[in-house]
């Protein structure tokens, strides 16, 4: 089984959601269907039938998770070295030599990735494109566009 490199952070949040699925979700779950059912017949009880279908997602979800977690590679990004490379978990300041534009990424696992917050994955082109270069680099990153060129600006490493 492949290892999926994730962040301390992004360790930390599945956990936190698979605690919070057992522990609340799926007793208020039951708890519901139970309701649902002394309430008499189940064929027309659409109550029970809502309560059964968040049953399965819940499920699902919490088998989604603990899947996850057994092939995580937890990397501590405070635990490495600082060498100015962009390396998996720093924030890289990027602009586009185009457009001059400025966009900041933090390179991240699959799991954490959220470009509203500014994380990327690791297997994504840009990250792809980034790793084991350093400040003052240029990176090309094959887009659906075309070939976008980036010059690192700025890397930072930055404890979890």
């Amino acid at each position: 089984m492949n290892q999926v490199p994730m962040t301390v952070a992004g360790e930390q949040a599945l956990r936190d959601e698979l605690k919070k699925l057992k522990s609340v979700e799926r007793p208020r779950i039951t708890q519901a269907i139970a309701e649902a059912r002394a309430h008499g017949d189940l064929k027309e009880n659409a109550e029970y039938h809502a309560a059964r279908e968040q049953q399965g997602f819940c499920e699902g979800r919490i088998q989604e998770i603990e899947s996850k977690l057994a092939g995580v590679r937890v990397i501590d990004i405070s635990a490495i070295p600082y060498t100015g490379k962009v390396i998996f978990g720093v924030t890289v300041t990027l602009i586009n030599c185009e457009t001059d534009e400025e966009v900041t990424y933090r390179i991240v696992g699959e799991d954490e990735a959220s470009v509203k917050e500014g994380k990327i994955s690791v297997t994504s082109p840009i990250a792809r494109a980034l790793i084991g270069k350093e400040e003052g680099d240029v990176a090309m990153v094959t887009a659906p566009g075309g070939i976008i060129e980036y010059e690192i600006d700025k890397v930072q490493h930055l404890a979890e």
